[in-house]
């Protein structure tokens, strides 16, 4: 008998002796599974190795994630990515492999998008076949199903350490020096805006919990983020918010725009949005020019002057404004942009600091602070020197906070 239908038979079987007008401890459906495999077993003549798997993928499937379960556990795996019946994939120290299990059904996959999305209280289906959510332990999960996905339902989970990466432990992987993060450290304190730009995986919300470190204490910091996923630290008086899908009857939408406007009203000292992709960039530049110093966000960006262009075209997507009052805003706004990248090793580095000065003959004037210079390669890790480049130039926020050694 193949694997997949030995496992369907004992999972129906499982399934018919179960009381479903109660709510059966884990303990207990343990229990019934070990009694249902025991039986099978004996009658099947299989090997203690083949009952113990079995066993484990029934309650994976019965009580968890299913097959997802196993990699879900490990704490070494830093993505998920499952294509339909196609197979799964996973990212291990930053390469990619193909995972050798898979569900048994495309129906199964359906049922775990769906215990995944209810979870959130967000809806996926036919009508709305994209939805963003996060699992109980706070990884990210994105989902995509038919008829927009073609080969079957596509998950990807993006996962994030159980213990927020500290500024101390990125220093010890070499991703930026101790004087960018001295830096970094009284940019935060002075209440300098900072805006982490980079691509895909290169870090940048690791990179946002750790300068949270740096906010002093007594600040109430107001946090929106389309699915929550940031880890905070060290703050008390913390605000989270969180955007809405409109798919259920009668449900109302809540944009970021919509957060980031009712955030205003909440007395934030500072105002962290987890990442711009879209209009609410312009309702974000209106924050950062009303008092709100300090304030952090994210968006992706191929290079720090490219950043620039990013902005103004994700606060086009809104309105229609002149590109010169959009460029004021962001030089009036932005403080700092910390370029994040992740090189030929897969190693993620701050490639780059810079500080947004101001505007000059119609462009945002840009002065690069620190820069990140490779110098070679080592049994495949590349080395490379934080080499400092350009001094401050807008240091009031320095003065007021009297900080005088940055």
């Amino acid at each position: 008998m193949g694997q997949a239908k030995r496992f369907l038979e004992l999972k129906e079987q499982i399934l018919e002796r179960v009381d479903l007008s109660r709510e059966v401890p884990d303990e207990e459906m343990q229990e019934l599974i070990d009694e249902v495999v025991l039986t099978y077993g004996k009658e099947q003549h299989l090997s203690l190795n083949e009952r113990c798997r079995l066993k484990k993928e029934l309650f994976y499937a019965l009580r968890k994630m299913d097959v997802l379960q196993e990699l879900l556990e490990e704490p070494d795996v830093t993505e998920i990515m499952v294509n339909g019946m196609d197979g799964i994939f996973l990212e291990k120290g930053g390469k990619l492999s193909h995972w050798e299990k898979n569900f048994y059904s495309r129906e199964r996959i359906l049922d775990i998008v769906q215990q995944m999305i209810g979870a959130c209280n967000r809806v996926v289906n036919e009508s709305m076949p994209i939805v963003d959510a996060r699992l109980e332990n706070g990884d990210r999960v994105h989902v995509v199903l038919p008829p927009v996905a073609v080969n079957g339902p596509i998950i990807t989970i993006r996962r994030f350490p159980k213990e927020p990466i500290t500024m101390q432990k990125l220093l010890e992987l070499h991703s930026l020096s101790e004087e960018e993060a001295y830096f970094l450290k009284n940019a935060v304190r002075a209440g300098y805006s900072i805006l982490i730009a980079g691509g895909t995986g290169s870090g940048k919300t690791t990179f946002l919990n750790a300068l949270s470190e740096y906010i002093p204490q007594g600040e109430r910091v107001v946090v929106i983020e389309d699915t929550a996923e940031l880890q905070i630290q060290n703050v008390e008086n913390l605000v989270r918010l969180e955007t809405r899908t409109s798919g259920m009857e009668d449900v109302k939408e809540i944009t970021i725009r919509d957060l980031i406007r009712a955030s205003l009203r909440m007395r934030p000292s500072r105002i962290i949005v987890g990442e711009v992709r879209g209009a609410e960039t312009f309702e974000l530049l209106t924050c950062l020019n009303t008092g709100h110093d300090g304030s952090f966000s994210t968006c992706h960006a191929n290079s720090t002057r490219d950043t620039i262009s990013r902005l103004e075209t994700m606060v086009l997507m809104g309105m229609e404004l002149p590109l010169q009052a959009i460029r004021r805003q962001i030089a009036s706004g932005i403080d700092l942009i910390v370029y994040l990248g992740r090189l030929r090793d897969k190693s993620r580095r701050l490639l780059e600091i810079t500080e947004v000065t101001g505007m000059e003959e119609e462009q945002v004037v840009l002065n690069p602070l620190y820069l990140f210079r490779e110098t070679g390669e080592v049994s495949g890790r590349i080395c490379g020197v934080q080499e400092k480049t350009g001094e401050m130039k807008q240091i009031e926020k320095f003065q007021r906070a009297k900080i005088l050694d940055y």
